[in-house]
């Protein structure tokens, strides 16, 4: 690493012939500027977070010793080099007993300047090696943290000194309409968007004195251990207001949200606040609050009593196929859209929506099968990125594009006409059960001759026409004979069958007992 140097004096051929007339780059070092008084050396010390300044003793307004401490103040690493005539060697020596690295005495000798300067490069990048160290064994207890592995680091050794009773929190940030983004830009374009978030983060916070580490647990989840160096935020709504100025100053590709953790003061409890901070995180879909805290939570979940409930999956799944079998791909897109607005109009939290969007997956492809459709891996999908869609949005898309490849299978498979032909009889089934059904009468409706409506439903269905409404009677009429107290010639009736001793036999061919021993095992 190169130490950025600062040459300070208020007079310009002073610091230009210290810059010029010693290759600085050979020693390590970079020369970041030249100051020609103290007030503009402290801005672009500031401004550069220099290591070393190499300042003149008496200068017009700020002098060196007063930058000097300005300087260490803002910058306790920095290193200070002060220049003084011989006439000032008191007033230098004091300098160096407060903090200031060195100095050297007019006409200045270039050997001792470039030996001097030399020690403090080789001081700098030891420090910042061993810097470096902590960081890295800080970066992977805090990792291991995130991802439950047990570390036995002693974290606490390499925190800055903490006040008495002070407290960390964990907060997790996300970025919202993520996938729409990652999915259009490159990884060289991720890694840069994350060394700005979490350097962002890092510079709002320590603007409230909040002590920083964070780590990625996924490309969109950041999480942040602050710790209040100051107890300067003494109550929650402090901490929300530092969390709200540095969700408020973000400028990348989408917006931030945050959720904070309550307050802890054991690095022991990290693990455990981690969790409740990414908890929250999940709480943000609802009204897309964009700073969730266990207030929030609570709030939310009093609304949420009873959620998840339960939801007609079957019918959106009917829904879907008929929709799949017409190759009607808005109708599809209108469809999805209802399934997600009900979960969303309930309070589904996200994981619990894809949760209940597997399960319609799970019967969408049960229902394809039996429909003849095969190699169904457009509905074999692993579990939802929730951390990269996270969002209605996002996930209502990746159904569209299930269902997408589900209807380009459909289409290929040149199906759909006879399942929808057999979806029609079922349904006219159904409404005409009480009746007299003839398969010759439900081909003349469905206006195709009787041996094709014949073939095609039984390689449908696996059973003949006959066999299909027969089942289909003695299950309804089992459902009545356990949930009413109807006559079994009543029942026989309203389920079909007109002659008593023919359904007495059908039904004891299909259960292996008559309907009244049926009723008797069966409500006693």
């Amino acid at each position: 690493m190169n130490v950025k140097m600062l040459i300070v004096d208020d007079e310009p051929i002073i610091c230009e012939g210290l810059r010029y007339t010693i290759p600085w780059e050979e020693l390590g070092v970079q020369v970041i500027g030249e100051a020609y008084n103290g007030t503009e050396a402290l801005r672009l010390a500031e401004e550069h977070k220099v290591n070393l300044v190499l300042t003149d003793i008496r200068m017009n307004g700020m002098d060196g010793l007063e930058l000097a401490e300005h300087l260490m103040s803002a910058l306790p690493n920095v290193r200070i080099v002060i220049i003084s005539g011989y006439e000032d060697f008191a007033y230098a020596r004091q300098a160096v007993r407060l903090g200031v690295s060195d100095y050297l005495l007019k006409p200045v000798d270039i050997d001792e300047l470039l030996r001097l300067v030399r020690n403090i490069v080789a001081k700098v990048r030891k420090e910042a090696e061993q810097v470096n160290r902590d960081n890295e064994n800080r970066m992977m207890w805090l990792s291991n943290v995130v991802r439950g592995v047990n570390s036995s680091y002693d974290f606490s050794s390499v925190m800055p000194a903490l006040q008495p009773g002070a407290q960390f929190r964990m907060i997790a940030t996300q970025m919202n309409r993520f996938y729409q983004w990652f999915s259009v830009t490159s990884s060289a374009e991720h890694k840069s968007l994350q060394e700005a978030w979490m350097t962002h983060v890092h510079l709002s916070l320590e603007k409230h004195a909040i002590h920083c580490l964070s780590v990625f647990d996924h490309t969109n989840l950041l999480f942040t251990l602050c710790v209040d160096t100051s107890n300067r935020l003494a109550t929650e709504l402090a901490w929300n207001e530092a969390i709200d100025d540095m969700l408020q100053a973000w400028q990348g590709p989408e917006s931030l949200y945050g959720s904070i953790s309550t307050a802890y003061d054991s690095l022991a409890d990290t693990a455990e606040h981690c969790g409740e901070a990414r908890l929250l995180l999940n709480y943000h879909v609802l009204d897309e609050q964009a700073i969730l805290t266990a207030e929030f939570k609570d709030q939310a979940d009093r609304k949420r009593d009873g959620v998840p409930e339960h939801f007609p999956g079957a019918e959106m799944v009917q829904n879907l196929m008929h929709a799949l079998f017409r190759y009607d791909l808005a109708e599809i897109e209108t469809l999805i859209a209802d399934i997600f607005g009900f979960f969303r109009s309930r309070g589904y939290l996200l994981d619990e929506a894809a949760i209940a969007y597997g399960e319609i997956r799970v019967l969408l492809q049960q229902r394809l099968r039996e429909s003849g459709i095969k190699d169904l891996d457009a509905l074999n999908r692993a579990p939802l990125d929730l951390d990269a869609l996270n969002s209605y949005a996002a996930i209502s898309q990746i159904a569209k594009e299930d269902l997408t490849a589900v209807l380009t299978l459909i289409e290929m498979s040149g199906i759909s006409k006879p399942y929808w032909i057999i979806e029609k009889a079922k349904k006219y089934i159904l409404e005409h059960n009480g009746s007299a059904l003839k398969a010759a009468d439900v081909a003349a409706w469905l206006k195709i001759t009787p041996s094709y409506f014949s073939y095609i439903f039984k390689q449908s269905t696996g059973k003949s026409f006959t066999e299909y409404v027969n089942q289909f009677r003695i299950e309804q009429a089992k459902q009545l004979l356990l949930q009413t107290h109807d006559k079994v010639y009543e029942i026989a009736d309203r389920v079909g069958y007109k002659e008593y001793k023919y359904f007495v036999s059908i039904f004891k061919t299909y259960t292996g007992m008559t309907p009244t021993e049926y009723r008797d095992l069966n409500t006693t």
